[in-house]
């Protein structure tokens, strides 16, 4: 009798683990987004799924790393020299793991591992020290917020998949970041995003953001799982921002510079070398994920501030490259003009204009053009920036990006 009620809890317990394993919205999702959204059509819903899930699995044996701890995992910063990871790529890797289980058997596994990396190098508030070396040691105890972001929203992405009733509560530590990145990363006085917590309230950059960590669904979902309005405000005053900055500076184009400067008095483009190029005022490699972010919002919320933004820049990119995604360049002036020197190829800047697309029927020749130009490059030939952006961009394209949380 002993022995049968051992082998029942066991077997009890192991079909727990398992239930605990398996994701409740594996992928494909193949959701309805907002309004007169598209998707590629040229093609089988099948077979974007098979392309998505074949990069997401090159994507992941490349970067997915194992860390110097037991059970830990990083994204693979793939730079020579100290910096081995960043959290920009922690919360890029987290995101797409919580959305890509099922295309993936131990999605969990890597998931918690990459939790578990994150927490080992959380800073005095709770954020992510940014860069890491190839001991595991955090190079910079300051925090980047657009990794933060990212981060918090995979844990609420996380709950939703496999519940937080395993070894971590990922509701619980969604929360406790959420709250850290309002402390420490959102400028009470503007709600404009603050550049990294090494940034106070007496920094000479405290009225300074990257335009590129405006990340209006990610937004929604935090106010909506806190309760926090000020969320809310956040997101109402940087659409105002971007609306701004957009008449002034890039009325034909409807671009948004890579950082952006003295938000607390008359907003403009940050100068040359304000803190990474001389491009700093341009839409550069910063800005360049600004039309996948804001047609998040559209695609998962219908805001028809977000879909604006993208109708402009939708317009000028078919305009500028006459409708041929070769011609889509690796940088432009708020003008729209060319970057010079920059007329190669970069899936960072492909990638998001397929995104923009989405948002309006008008655009599905061009949409189908750019699909079919991304999905041609290879893995091999470009790095970790340019392939992580790829693949999130083709979960959104192939219609398998989901909100945890329904934003009102």
């Amino acid at each position: 009798m002993f022995i049968k009620t051992a082998i029942c809890c066991v077997l009890t317990c192991f079909t727990m683990f398992l239930y605990g394993q398996q994701a409740k919205y594996p992928f494909p999702q193949h959701q309805v987004y907002a309004g007169n959204s598209i998707k590629p059509d040229q093609l089988s819903q099948q077979k974007m799924d098979e392309l998505t899930t074949s990069f997401y699995r090159q994507w992941k044996n490349r970067y997915v790393k194992a860390g110097c701890k037991p059970g830990t995992y990083y994204i693979w910063f793939e730079e020579k020299g100290k910096k081995q990871s960043v959290s920009e790529g922690q919360g890029y890797g987290m995101v797409i793991t919580a959305l890509m289980a099922g295309a993936n058997d131990a999605a969990k596994a890597t998931y918690d591992g990459l939790f578990r990396f994150f927490a080992d190098h959380r800073n005095k508030h709770g954020l992510m020290a940014w860069v890491q070396d190839k001991d595991c040691r955090s190079i910079d105890p300051s925090s980047a917020t657009d990794g933060d972001m990212d981060i918090a929203y995979s844990l609420l992405l996380a709950d939703k998949q496999w519940g937080s009733s395993g070894t971590f509560n990922y509701l619980f530590e969604a929360k406790q970041l959420i709250k850290s990145i309002m402390a420490y990363e959102i400028n009470p006085k503007t709600f404009s995003i603050v550049l990294s917590d090494a940034v106070e309230y007496d920094s000479k950059d405290y009225y300074d953001m990257r335009a590129s960590d405006f990340m209006p669904a990610h937004f929604k979902a935090f106010e909506q799982v806190t309760g926090d309005l000020r969320w809310r405000k956040v997101i109402n005053a940087n659409y105002k921002l971007f609306n701004d900055l957009e008449k002034k500076y890039s009325e034909d184009a409807g671009l948004i510079p890579d950082f952006i400067v003295n938000i607390n008095k008359i907003a403009r483009p940050a100068p040359a070398h304000f803190l990474e190029s001389k491009y700093d005022g341009y839409y550069n490699y910063n800005a360049c994920r600004v039309p996948w972010r804001i047609a998040s919002d559209y695609l998962l919320n219908g805001d028809h501030r977000a879909k604006a933004i993208n109708d402009k820049i939708n317009h000028w990119i078919k305009e500028t490259t006459r409708g041929i995604p070769d011609n889509i360049s690796a940088g432009y002036t708020l003008n729209g003009e060319d970057i010079k020197g920059r007329y190669f190829e970069a899936l960072s800047f492909i990638g998001p204009f397929a995104v923009s697309a989405m948002v309006d029927q008008k655009n599905q020749h061009w949409l189908n053009g750019v699909w079919d130009y991304l999905i041609n490059f290879k893995l091999k030939d470009y790095d970790y920036y340019d392939n992580s952006i790829k693949l999130m961009n083709m979960i959104i394209l192939s219609g398998n990006y989901w909100q945890p949380i329904k934003a009102n």
